[in-house]
């Protein structure tokens, strides 16, 4: 138990320091986005769903804010939530608040040019990833998770103009355990899947 809490304080003094200012030139790039889910974890409960229903489940947005200054290295939080993840609800509504859902957290190092009009990158990072179902039995032995994770891809951000910009983005997530409370003994977890968003960037 121990170890877990040293573990996620680490986890959130490295999101803390990507959100601490580099400098005073630092520029700031906060980005909303929509995207979807696939590929993993997130194949579960799929089959026989019309458009409707395979959009609503694999829904996924959120935001990340990244500080990039002079050099190729910068620092990003990301927030994503997958409302849906693990099936839709008995009702037919639209929903984007979802019962079986999904949500990440994570701090991630980012790295590429931090100038010019078209800007590719690889991101990767460490974080939380929580997930929550309506029906345990058919997934966890939990209502609800709360585990270790890491995230790892890349994209690319295309400037129109000095502030504003379009951002193509993808990124594999996957959690971690500890297979013995004792010892730091850290190892992949079962729970994995990918994510697929394009958002908008504003530069200030």
């Amino acid at each position: 138990m121990a170890v877990r809490k040293v573990f996620l304080a680490a986890c959130f003094a490295f999101i803390a320091s990507a959100a601490a200012p580099r400098s005073a030139s630092a520029d700031w790039l906060f980005t909303p986005f929509l995207g979807s889910t696939f590929g993993g974890s997130a194949n579960l409960g799929g089959q026989d769903q019309d458009f409707n229903e395979e959009f609503e489940r694999k829904l996924n947005y959120g935001a990340s804010l990244a500080a990039t200054g002079a050099g190729a290295i910068g620092f990003e939080i990301d927030f994503g939530y997958s409302p849906n993840f693990f099936g839709l609800a008995d009702d037919s509504s639209f929903n984007l608040t979802g019962d079986g859902n999904v949500t990440t957290l994570t701090g991630n190092l980012l790295i590429g040019p931090s100038s010019g009009p078209v800007r590719p990158y690889v991101v990767g990072g460490v974080g939380l990833i929580r997930s929550k179902v309506d029906n345990p039995a058919g997934f966890f032995d939990k209502v609800s998770t709360n585990d270790f994770g890491f995230d790892a891809g890349a994209g690319i951000i295309g400037m129109f103009s000095s502030n504003v910009g379009l951002r193509g983005d993808i990124r594999f997530f996957r959690s971690l355990q500890d297979n013995n409370p004792d010892s730091f003994d850290l190892s992949l977890g079962s729970f994995k899947f990918w994510r697929g968003t394009v958002g908008v960037t504003f530069k200030f």
